[in-house]
């Protein structure tokens, strides 16, 4: 069964409508749509005698009408060469792989964006890496999590007050890494800054704050022995062994208790056994005696 209906000329696609697929093409210079024989079981219907031309031609248009713009767009891109990567012209995204003068559509991992001049085959690369240009528009961002709004990328921390720490995510899963020396992270570049570049509002809100014994963060930033900056330091609490207190991202202070029989170690930034802290040793040992 054949029924041929008048369009603008598009490029030869499919559509599903009704559990009905149908393939179009555009003829010779009249440009009009040949309907192919469907595929599907629900498709044999539109043979039966008892469903009108008019119903099936009904059906089809309905469909078409959805799919047309984007049909238009991909229809509108020409390749400027026979084979290459070339940039969709308003998202920047989005590419098309030409090869014999064929466009196929094709899009970068989530968060990653197209730059024609990169010499390699895998063009797709950081926003902040590349000039888009007009091409404003993106894909739906795929992220899952509140530290990787997209699945690929460098992303400030959520909380506006903490512009130290930020994350990198792969794939939708992130890496939490930390600005050394006062810095604050610049999404727009991708890197650590001084504060006054990065001009981040917010920034070190909860720097200033003091819990009720008056602890407040220290501002000298905290290494591990290899370097790294500690993102969450710990410090000792002046009289009591088993507490100690951490300052998230290295602004914010909080109180930590050690569990049951344990001291606070500063040397290891961690809690301990006792026989391991001299000045903690017999920390608990009064209070045994009291039990016995």
């Amino acid at each position: 069964m054949t029924e041929n209906l008048n369009s603008a000329q598009i490029s030869r696609y499919s559509i599903i409508h009704g559990g009905v697929q149908a393939w179009f093409q555009p003829r010779e210079p009249s440009s009009a749509f040949q309907f192919f024989t469907p595929v599907t079981q629900l498709s044999r219907q539109l043979q039966r005698p008892q469903l009108t031309m008019a119903a099936t031609r009904s059906s089809v248009l309905a469909a078409m009408l959805l799919l047309i713009p984007a049909a238009i767009v991909d229809a509108q891109f020409k390749c400027p060469k026979n084979r290459g990567q070339f940039e969709d012209p308003v998202q920047c995204d989005k590419y098309y792989v030409c090869d014999e003068g064929e466009a196929t559509e094709k899009l970068c991992p989530d968060g990653l964006v197209f730059d024609p001049t990169i010499k390699l085959v895998n063009k797709c690369d950081q926003p902040f890496n590349v000039d888009c240009g007009d091409r404003f528009e993106l894909q739906p961002a795929q992220g899952t999590t509140d530290y990787c709004p997209r699945k690929n990328g460098f992303f400030s921390h959520p909380d506006p007050s903490i512009c130290n720490v930020f994350y990198s995510c792969i794939n939708g899963e992130e890496l939490e890494m930390s600005c050394t020396g006062g810095l604050h992270f610049d999404e727009k570049s991708g890197t650590c800054v001084w504060p006054d570049v990065a001009a981040r509002e917010g920034c070190g809100s909860n720097a200033n704050k003091k819990l009720n014994d008056g602890f407040q963060c220290p501002k000298e930033t905290r290494y591990d022995k290899n370097g790294q900056v500690i993102t969450h330091p710990n410090y000792p609490h002046p009289s009591d062994c088993s507490q100690f207190y951490y300052c998230l991202n290295g602004i914010e202070p909080r109180l930590g208790k050690c569990d049951a029989k344990m001291v606070y170690n500063e040397d290891l930034q961690r809690c301990d056994d006792p026989e391991n802290v001299p000045e903690c040793k017999d920390w608990y040992k009064e209070e045994d005696a009291n039990k016995n």
